[in-house]
């Protein structure tokens, strides 16, 4: 008996045991479990941080890129970048000054200027002030800019707040033209320009004007491309031999020749007359207006008549320097 009950009891021990190991067994399958699910949530929030730095990364990136188109990186400094060096190479600064000594030498020189640019410092200043008012009264266009842009226009150069452009002639005010084309003709004929702005059109013009003994141009200090080297090159020789007056107003111009007894005749491909038609001998004014729009509606309302150029083909307009050579052909001929 004694022996079967310690059976019974070793067989009872060793069932326990059996549901120990089990239990251990489980414990142990549960924390591999656990172990294995920490590990899985460990990697996902891993994961998760790297999908966020590379969000970030990306949304970086592509805000440099959109910043990198929208606002170039510009040094303007000496050392300027290749692409703004290859464009300072291509624009010819031959006729250009620049820095406060040189310009202040070049006023008071009185050598013949186009146009001026400068800071509102500069413009109002003692050294500057004087000089800058008697140009613009000789019809200089002066320009107040930012320091920026006249950083912008010399690329980059020492400007010092100022810089100007020098003219190929020196432009004359408008009792002197009208003076000088009375001098030796009854019934001059003198070319006004309106918004021609094309440096190769206006050389052209002048060259055309010269050529029918035009006695002088009319440009405004807006709106107008200025007496620079390109003019004189296209010009071929013909600016040296005739005036141009360089005027604040070219409506105000029309009035005042107007009053010294010249006819104001506009080109517009809605004249009703045509040039050839045209017999009136008097002084005349030929205003020629921009091949895209034309003579300004305020100009044409002070013109005396509009006149149109007949074509016989398909094609509407002339170009500007072609309409103002054939206009002088007609009136120069009569």
């Amino acid at each position: 008996m004694k022996n079967s009950s310690k059976k019974n009891y070793s067989g009872k021990n060793s069932n326990q045991y059996k549901k120990n190991s089990d239990f251990h067994s489980k414990n142990t399958n549960y924390s591999k479990k656990n172990s294995k699910f920490s590990k899985n949530a460990e990697n996902n929030k891993s994961f998760n941080n790297l999908n966020e730095r590379d969000k970030k990364k990306s949304n970086f990136s592509s805000l440099q890129r959109r910043n990198s188109i929208s606002k170039p990186n510009i040094d303007f400094s000496n050392k300027a970048p290749n692409f703004y060096q290859e464009q300072s190479i291509k624009k010819n600064f031959d006729d250009w000054i620049w820095g406060k000594h040189s310009v202040f030498e070049t006023l008071i020189s009185e050598r013949p200027i186009n146009r001026i640019w400068c800071t509102s410092e500069i413009f109002s200043s003692e050294k500057f002030y004087i000089l800058l008012k008697d140009v613009k009264s000789k019809g200089v266009l002066i320009e107040e800019v930012s320091w920026n842009r006249l950083s912008q226009l010399t690329f980059g150069a020492s400007h010092q707040g100022i810089a100007l452009q020098l003219s190929s002639s020196n432009s004359i005010s408008l009792d002197k033209l009208i003076e000088l084309s009375r001098k030796n003709s009854s019934n001059p004929i003198l070319l006004a320009l309106d918004g021609i702005t094309d440096p190769h059109n206006l050389g052209a013009i002048i060259r055309s004007a010269e050529a029918f003994n035009c006695k002088g141009i009319i440009i405004p200090q807006r709106r107008s491309a200025g007496l620079t080297g390109t003019v004189a090159k296209v010009a071929a020789g013909a600016l040296e031999h005739l005036p141009v007056s360089r005027v604040v107003n070219l409506n105000r111009a029309i009035d005042k020749l107007k009053i010294n007894g010249f006819l104001v005749i506009g080109l517009s491909g809605d004249g009703k007359l045509s040039i050839s038609k045209f017999n009136e001998q008097n002084p005349l004014v030929v205003i020629v207006g921009s091949e895209d729009k034309g003579i300004s509606l305020l100009t044409q309302k002070k013109c005396d008549f509009l006149l149109k150029i007949p074509l016989k083909g398909k094609t509407s307009s002339l170009n500007a320097s072609v309409a103002a050579a054939i206009s002088l052909f007609y009136l120069t001929g009569k």
